[in-house]
């Protein structure tokens, strides 16, 4: 069984259906809501024999079961915003440490190279957030005065910021994690970045993209264009069949739209195979878009905008 030091040096595709498979095979027995939710679809685990056809679990369950397969009692639990909250039971805190930070390391370099600051004061009002634990510890790791600086928000405040005429320091990267929260009118990515972008003398806006059922981050550099590390991997379904998965090594298409799934191969100790409420696009090269909510799904804090 694969271990997070594993998972992160994953580097091919063939590595990560290896490794999916591994994991599909102790979560499906292991892991009390997946293995029940397995058989109440009808699906014998030893029946699955590669990576894409592996069943992904809804996220809603994450609300109503304790989705856990450590050994020991989790040393945290990450919970959602919304209307209702999402518990990840974290077995070891220094697993998503190693995770959030290699994650950082692939897209944008070791940390201690980065100013890091944030404006998440929704996240800050409540406990439990993945988030403000992850760019707590990018703030630990990163150094004041150094070359690069990154400002990582949440919408609603980086456009309270924009409207106060303050100016940012030259060469600041403004990175949005999404969410109105309730404090403005909902708008879509490209409004929001056309308008952080005027403000602040732009040419973009970087995005990231998580949610406290995950261990892994992806990043968009520009145009909304997600890039996920090695050890995730996105997929989408069909909106009126969710079995329907499609992807775009095994159909030949690009640019699909439907539901967003995630694998991600460092939820080793809860679920790794995830059919999220979020609708967006997946490219043939594995980057991908988020185009908004599932009609019906609860609004959560990280991915508010619509398209």
């Amino acid at each position: 069984m694969p271990g997070i030091d594993d998972i992160l040096k994953i580097s091919t595709p063939e590595e990560f259906d290896g490794a999916a498979m591994e994991l599909f095979r102790r979560q499906s027995s292991e892991c009390p809501p997946y293995r029940d939710y397995l058989a109440a679809i009808g699906v014998a685990p030893e029946s699955v024999s590669s990576a894409p056809e592996i069943p992904y679990l809804p996220i809603e369950i994450f609300k109503t079961h304790r989705v856990y397969c450590g050994t020991g009692e989790p040393e945290a639990v990450f919970t959602s915003s919304g209307k209702s909250s999402s518990r990840h039971y974290v077995a070891r805190l220094a697993d998503y440490e190693k995770t959030f930070t290699r994650a950082f390391e692939f897209f944008y370099g070791d940390p201690a190279g980065w100013e890091i600051r944030s404006l998440l004061p929704c996240y800050q009002e409540r406990g439990g957030s993945s988030l403000i634990y992850m760019v707590d510890g990018l703030q630990r790791k990163g150094l004041p005065d150094a070359p690069q600086r990154l400002l990582i928000g949440v919408s609603y405040a980086l456009l309270d910021l924009a409207e106060s005429g303050d100016q940012l320091p030259a060469g600041t990267i403004v990175m949005e994690t999404g969410g109105m929260k309730g404090h403005r009118e909902e708008m879509s990515k490209e409004q929001l970045h056309r308008m952080l972008c005027d403000a602040f003398g732009l040419t973009e806006i970087h995005s990231e993209y998580g949610m406290a059922e995950l261990t892994s981050q992806a990043y968009s550099r520009e145009g909304g264009i997600f890039q996920a590390p090695p050890w995730m991997r996105i997929s989408v379904r069909d909106l009126m069949d969710p079995f329907d998965v499609r992807r775009p090594e095994t159909t030949g298409c690009d640019n699909i739209r439907g539901g967003i799934n995630i694998i991600d191969l460092a939820n080793l100790h809860s679920c790794a195979f995830i059919q999220t409420q979020d609708v967006g696009r997946v490219m043939a090269d594995g980057s991908f878009t988020i185009d908004g909510r599932i009609v019906g799904s609860d609004i959560r804090g990280c991915n508010l905008l619509v398209q």
